[in-house]
């Protein structure tokens, strides 16, 4: 809930839920999730439009020079503690980035973390890594904090007759 507009209750996680709740119902949140053999989430990598999602960190660094208006945000990574280095955050940012595609792409940012050549505990790593967006063609962009770089790219908008096979098959 540490992205959007309400914020996130540090004191009452059923605030959290209920409001998490409400946003999926609505149609205001936008995740792709990661599950296991057994149907378990493992993982997600949370996306959103800049209105979604408005709360950012290194906001004041940010906006000193205001980038170009993304379409989407990538806020977001959580990966379960018992399956960290095991794929699920590339596999989440794939499964975003598909969905994005869907939607119709554009220019998407995310503000991630350098880990080469430091140690970086995986637990404070929310929005994944800059290596890891730019093995995903993301282009790191200008720095907002101590490790914390800005990363955008532009994404294709999937094809409408591959959006439609997806969805239903082809006509024919």
């Amino acid at each position: 809930m540490g992205g959007y507009p309400e914020g996130l209750s540090r004191t009452d996680p059923d605030v959290n839920r209920a409001n998490k709740h409400r946003r999926v119902h609505e149609g205001g949140a936008h995740a792709a999730l990661v599950f296991d053999e057994h149907g378990r989430a493992q993982g997600w990598c949370q996306y959103g439009d800049p209105e979604e999602l408005a709360r950012i960190k290194h906001r004041r660094a940010y906006e000193a020079e205001p980038p170009a208006r993304p379409d989407w945000r990538i806020q977001c990574f959580f990966v379960d503690s018992r399956h960290r280095g095991q794929g699920v955050a590339r596999a989440a940012l794939e499964g975003a980035l598909g969905q994005i595609a869907d939607l119709g792409g554009g220019l998407v940012e995310a503000i991630s973390e350098v880990t080469s050549g430091r140690q970086a505990h995986g637990r404070f790593l929310f929005s994944a890594t800059v290596e890891l967006f730019e093995q995903y063609g993301f282009t790191r962009g200008r720095q907002l904090g101590k490790h914390a770089y800005l990363v955008s790219r532009v994404l294709e908008p999937v094809r409408a007759e591959r959006a439609s096979q997806s969805v239903g098959g082809s006509s024919g």
